[in-house]
């Protein structure tokens, strides 16, 4: 099974305790194969208790990712690990699907998608294109510091060791924003490989990757790059399209850099350097969208010693620029409605977490952190014969201070509890709003009073390994998020509808529990896992009225438009099950199944009270995939049906999009020397993949049928 389980990282619900994918035997031959083998398996490496010390000495284990070991609070918390990105083509964002549950807030991927629409949530926690779920790269948010999406095109260069999702809110060394979960990104060190792939795919796209890592003097050295580019497939359904309707094409690159040097017998210094470029384009004259960004960070980690320590600060800056246009209803003209020309954003912040030595069977956590994001929107709109006539600039600051705590206890062999909280001071300052005619007066002025307040993070759950096999956990907790830049300060508009901002917007909180039972044997897994999740204050986009009209914030909004404005719900209720299941059928096959239903629904009052019993926006359903997958010593195979159920792209429930089942195909063969041949097929039948609907009924698609052939080359 050595060489099928790299094919199916399997996302299991419940069972969370570190799984090492094979420790050696007798016939091992050499410790780099070893090492291989489990950085294949995404799984971040620490001395297993079972590896066999006649063969490989502690000072011999080479340690692939660079945090602190895994804390024993994992047994209590529903986890997945993901499979490494690592086929032609193949994107992060689309390899997270696998974890039954996960979306982001349009179907779409980063080849067509707007950036702005890329937030990742879990559970059915939607609704807003936010990220409600963290990521995490090194210890590092990931957040755009402006508006909270995910820009996934900065992670292709990565050379990472492991992806996991952790799910539920609570983590109370992960901060505000993990309401509804982490996603932790670990980068590769301590490796003497490098690799080079390289891909030709429908529409003319173009995928390439590099990655080195060596050892330096005591310490190492990463370097990766990636780039991609496509002419991309139109957006627009063939029997709705007009003569503005063309190809949406992408261009995308990054490059990183990772060092490592000890300074002493257990002090390590980790740097790294990454930066990313991203224009695309919608499909229409402007349409344009561009995003950028540079970010830097430093981490020292004493792992070693009986006081265990990590110290890490970071800097990010990014820069986003966006075009819109209006389209006539025949879709044979467009004209230019807003110019978004230079949204400068920035983050900044430091974490620390300490482990003091208290014994065996007892964990304790203590850490504290501050974040920082501060930006602006700078924009011209209001275009009288294709000329602006109005400009904006809108912007402020949020930090956030807070200190945490996390005590873990194994009494036995097979039971583990855990508790832990944190607080935070939050402050939201410097917020403004400034609108000009262009050459004339000043039509608005606006500086918003500063707020403040606090807000609490708690989780407590056990993990009990009842019977052998046998895995029983719980959980509940409490997270929460502040607003960013964007829902404060910037409206915005898509096509004929537009949105205003809410500077008086309260943080979110959420309150949750969930319950797993898991069963392994080696050969069958199976996770089944409950939640419930309540999402107080969720920050929506709220439909107040329809054009033709004039409405505060944005103006004038035509016939066939939606005004909508930022506001908090009272509640976002979602309940549902999780369900994976993995079986080794024979030496060679393997099949994974997963299924998600989640009942998710809002609870409003006031202005909101329209919305009340309505299923949040782009929250579908049911989710569900199944992957058949064959390895041999030459060849592997795998074929996954995905199915995502119908949803709604507006919060009043009006305009629906489709369910859709998908195929994805993979073949890959080994030709000798690291070279490896592998051919792909994303959405093989070409299924309608609807990704959002217009007023007027247009519809855009997403993911269309993209054949892959490509080879990869491993020197190790």
């Amino acid at each position: 099974m050595k060489h099928i389980l790299p094919l199916l990282s399997l996302p299991l619900v419940a069972l969370t305790q570190p799984a090492y994918a094979q420790t050696c035997d007798a016939e091992c031959e050499e410790l780099d194969r070893i090492e291989r083998d489990l950085v294949h398996y995404g799984r971040r490496i620490e001395r297993p208790a079972d590896f066999p010390v006649s063969i490989i000495s502690a000072d011999d284990l080479i340690v692939v990712t660079g945090g602190l070991p895994n804390p024993k609070s994992d047994i209590t918390e529903d986890s997945a690990t993901v499979r490494l990105p690592q086929l032609p083509g193949e994107r992060l964002e689309n390899a997270l699907l696998a974890v039954n549950g996960l979306q982001q807030f349009r179907r779409s991927d980063a080849r067509s998608a707007n950036p702005t629409s890329q937030g990742v949530t879990l559970r059915g926690l939607g609704g807003n294109a936010s990220s409600r779920a963290l990521l995490f790269l090194d210890d590092v948010p990931q957040a755009d510091p402006f508006g909270g999406w995910v820009s996934w095109p900065g992670y292709d260069a990565l050379n990472l060791a492991s992806i996991r999702v952790r799910k539920g809110g609570g983590q109370p060394s992960a901060g505000p924003g993990a309401l509804a979960g982490v996603i932790e990104l670990d980068s590769v060190q301590n490796r003497e490989a490098a690799s080079l792939a390289l891909a030709y795919g429908s529409r003319n796209s173009i995928d390439g990757k590099a990655n080195y890592s060596g050892k330096l003097g005591g310490g190492s050295v990463t370097a990766a790059a990636s780039y991609a580019r496509g002419d991309g497939f139109i957006p627009i359904l063939a029997s709705q399209r007009g003569s503005v309707d063309r190809r949406a094409p992408y261009e995308q690159a990054g490059l990183s850099l990772r060092g490592v040097a000890p300074l002493n017998a257990s002090i390590e210094l980790q740097a790294n350097l990454r930066a990313f470029t991203d224009t695309r384009d919608r499909g229409v004259d402007f349409s344009d969208n561009s995003n950028s960004g540079v970010d830097a960070s430093l981490r020292l980690v004493d792992r070693p010693g009986d006081w265990q320590w990590s110290a890490t600060g970071y800097v990010q800056v990014r820069e986003f620029s966006s075009e819109f246009g209006a389209i006539a209803a025949n879709r044979n003209s467009v004209t230019q409605t807003l110019d978004q020309f230079a949204t400068p954003s920035t983050g900044l912040g430091a974490r620390f977490e300490v482990r003091p030595p208290v014994g065996e069977q007892i964990e304790l956590r203590l850490g504290g952190e501050w974040r920082r994001t501060s930006g602006e929107v700078r924009e011209f709109f209001t275009y009288v014969a294709g000329a602006p006539t109005r400009f904006r600039t809108a912007g402020g600051q949020t930090d956030s201070y807070g200190g945490f705590a996390e005590w873990s206890y194994q009494p036995s062999d097979t039971l583990t509890l855990s508790a832990g909280g944190r607080l935070d001071r939050w402050t939201i300052t410097d917020g403004f709003r400034r609108e000009v005619n262009i050459g004339g007066t000043v039509r608005s002025d606006d500086r918003f009073a500063d707020r403040s307040g606090t807000e609490w993070t708690g989780r407590a759950g056990f993990g009990w390994d009842f019977a052998d096999g046998f895995t029983l956990r719980g959980a509940a907790y409490r997270a929460w998020r502040l607003p960013t830049l964007n829902e404060l300060y910037r409206p915005f508009r898509v096509g004929a509808d537009a949105t205003a901002a809410n500077e008086n917007l309260q943080p979110e909180t959420v309150e949750g529990f969930d319950a797993g039972l898991a069963y392994t044997n080696g050969s069958v897994d199976f996770g089944i896992t409950l939640f419930r999740n309540r999402l107080n204050d969720a920050i929506a986009n709220v439909t107040l009225g329809q054009g033709p009209g004039n409405f505060p914030g944005v103006g004038f909004v035509a016939a066939g438009g939606t005004y909508r404005q930022r506001q908090n719900l009272d509640a976002i209720v979602s309940r549902g099950i999780e369900a994976d299941a993995r079986f080794d059928l024979t030496e060679q096959f393997a099949l994974k199944l997963g299924y998600a239903f989640v009942d998710a629904e809002v609870r409003g009052s006031g202005p909101s009270a329209a919305l009340d019993g309505f299923r949040p926006a782009q929250v579908p359903r049911h989710f569900g995939n199944a992957t058949l997958a064959y390895a041999a010593d030459k060849v592997s195979a795998s074929s996954t049906l995905r199915y995502v159920g119908a949803q709604f792209e507006d919060d009043a429930n009006v305009r629906a999009l489709d369910d859709v089942l998908t195929l994805d195909l993979d073949l890959g063969f080994e030709l000798g020397d690291g070279l490896r041949l592998q051919m792909r097929g994303e959405n093989l039948f070409d299924a309608r993949v609807e990704a959002a609907v217009s007023g007027s009924g247009i519809i855009e698609r997403a993911n269309p049928r993209t054949l892959w052939l490509g080879a990869s080359w491993k020197f190790d």
